[in-house]
């Protein structure tokens, strides 16, 4: 085999939670790009009519579908459809997430568990089921969660959305133990920090927080979404056959670091 052919998702269909903008979209765009067939999900049919116009605007015929991942009534209607009306999954990137930034003791119980649920039951309901399918046709699959840097470290203001996200990093291990056995890959990429249109804000030249993150990466500047593609490519592809319960870090090397000495 070509060593490219590894890589290559044609006649694979690929669901992204939340791939109507951002990161999730610009992960869908990179496995159509290597050939797979796109169905994206939202809670807002607005944001689905939107991205489903600049999906066609890069070539891409993406199929949309108005669900929430919370609701597992919902997720077991809408992946039945998808089966029925596009094709079966064989890649699931669950990328559907929310941050909310209030410190711990200004935070609402009602809040932090609204992060937990979409964030990290979110995933665990849309896995289970996509899982389901894929160990009754036997053909195995691949799932991808979305996890974070604050899936191995804290910051100020994030303890909800952290403490999801380190759930989603053991839910992947966990899921890699119980569903290896059926051909099924399950691992995580973990974003450092991008330029997005939500980053836009902090993104201005004298920001502190802009400031410390292009002196905190190694990098020395915020990553671009399309950077994010290769690893998702390679964990939803045969290249990544036994790769089972890794989180793949794209941080431009902040992980690897406790950051430059101030006398710099």
């Amino acid at each position: 085999m070509n060593t490219l052919e590894l890589f290559d998702l044609t006649g694979k269909t690929a669901l992204v939670t939340g791939g109507t903008h951002g990161l999730g979209m610009a992960i869908a765009k990179g496995l159509a790009g290597a050939g797979a067939r796109i169905v994206i999900n939202d809670v807002s049919p607005g944001k689905l009519e939107k991205a489903k116009k600049d999906y066609a605007g890069a070539g891409i015929d993406a199929s949309t579908y108005l669900f929430d991942v919370t609701d597992e009534n919902a997720v077991i209607q809408n992946i039945k459809k998808i089966e029925s009306e596009v094709a079966p999954i064989d890649i699931l990137v669950n990328n559907a997430g929310i941050i909310k930034r209030v410190p711990i003791i200004e935070m609402e119980a009602d809040e932090f568990r609204q992060v937990l649920d979409i964030d990290l039951a979110g995933p665990f309901i849309m896995a289970k089921h996509v899982a389901k399918s894929m160990i009754g046709r036997k053909s195995g699959g691949k799932i991808i969660n979305m996890c974070s840097m604050m899936s191995e470290l804290g910051r100020n203001t994030v303890s909800a959305y952290a403490a999801a996200k380190g759930g989603l990093k053991m839910l992947t291990r966990n899921m890699a133990t119980e569903w290896a056995q059926y051909n099924i890959q399950s691992n995580g990429i973990g974003p450092g920090y991008f330029a997005t249109e939500q980053t836009a804000p902090i993104r201005t030249k004298g920001n502190p927080l802009n400031e410390f993150i292009i002196s905190r990466t190694p990098t020395g500047r915020w990553g671009e979404p399309e950077e994010l593609q290769g690893a998702a490519v390679f964990l939803a592809s045969r290249a990544s056959d036994f790769v089972n319960g890794h989180i793949l870090y794209v941080d431009g090397g902040i992980l690897a670091t406790i950051g430059k000495p101030s006398n710099e």
